[in-house]
């Protein structure tokens, strides 16, 4: 078996339906699938067996562990010499497998990623989430596939590596959040090659609301300092602006001297979201949607990396100690 698709699945039925749907389209058909539910308490066993007979196919149950100690437990029991690595809430184009197959064929790396797009059938706040996680004016487009393959780092919404390279690293840590990222650092120091597969890019649903999304990206915020703290190395400039907008906007709220000067400047922020997003995607709901999607974005991350600044390095907690109650029950 040359590929293993290993998916953990946390109360997502629907998705995974849709999810297995699109494998069943694959013009590349040499793959398994190895669904891990993670203590669902809606498990998607029933829909997963309405596919066995048109996928090769394996369903595993466990206690609730985490999206990346789920991974694992799928990894130990995958027989493929790729394993690829998604979110439940994905759908592959029908060309996703053979545009893979097609990369390594040039260029056998360790490791890839690809990116990912909004379908045309996805509601507009989603559209607007996925532009404001892709657009270059908010993450500066690395999961939108526009960064240089050398500096591209795979997320595990689709993310492929070599088998043997995984069995060596020992899988994903125990992180909650930032667990993907943690990977592809030690893929790199490894001595790994890793690069983007621009072309196997997958639609992603992304959060259904806003208060679901500004919950992930606070935890992103709180999953970048975890990482500073095991790798100082891997924070960049780029990682502290969120933090910037985010004590900015609570400057403009209550200190009327720069009052003006910060309104100016998040005025032209909201201008060129909004005429970028609607352009795009050719709708001006969905660019105003974009703009409190932005702003929920670099506001949620900002004040979760502050937050797990403080805990992590001025109380000086441990990941565990500090994120408890949040992730770790």
């Amino acid at each position: 078996m040359k590929y293993s698709f290993i998916i953990p699945v946390y109360n997502r039925p629907d998705e995974v339906a849709e999810l297995l749907e699109s494998m069943t389209r694959q013009t590349f058909s040499e793959f398994e699938v190895i669904i891990v539910e993670d203590g669902s308490s809606v498990p998607c066993k029933e829909v997963v067996n309405h596919f066995r007979e048109k996928l090769v196919l394996h369903y595993y149950y466990k206690e609730n562990s985490g999206p990346g100690q789920t991974r694992n437990y799928g990894a130990e029991r995958a027989c493929g010499d790729y394993f690829i690595i998604l979110d439940s809430d994905c759908i592959l184009p029908n060309g996703y497998l053979e545009a893979v197959d097609a990369e390594l064929q040039a260029d056998a790396v360790d490791a890839f990623g690809g990116p990912d797009r909004a379908h045309e059938s996805f509601t507009d706040i989603q559209k607007a989430i996925n532009y404001s996680m892709t657009s270059f004016f908010t993450t500066g487009g690395i999961r939108g596939g526009k960064k240089k393959m050398d500096k591209f780092y795979p997320r595990s919404f689709n993310m492929g590596v070599r088998a043997d390279a995984y069995k060596v690293l020992g899988g994903f840590s125990r992180m909650r959040f930032g667990e993907d990222i943690d990977f592809s650092i030690r893929l790199f120091k490894g001595g790994y090659r890793c690069r983007l597969f621009s072309g196997a890019w997958v639609w992603h649903k992304r959060r259904t609301d806003w208060r679901k999304f500004f919950k992930q990206v606070y935890n992103s915020g709180i999953a970048r300092i975890n990482l500073y703290k095991k790798y100082p190395e891997s924070l960049k400039l780029v990682h502290l602006l969120p933090a910037v907008f985010t004590v900015g906007v609570f400057c403009l709220l209550i200190l009327s001297c720069f009052w003006l000067v910060s309104l100016s400047l998040f005025l032209v922020f909201v201008m060129i979201i909004f005429i970028d997003s609607t352009l795009q995607n050719r709708n001006l709901k969905i660019g105003l949607f974009s703009v409190v999607a932005a702003f929920l974005q670099l506001i949620g991350y900002g004040t979760g990396f502050l937050y797990a600044w403080w805990k992590r390095c001025v109380l000086g907690k441990n990941e565990f100690a500090a994120f408890e109650k949040n992730f770790y029950k």
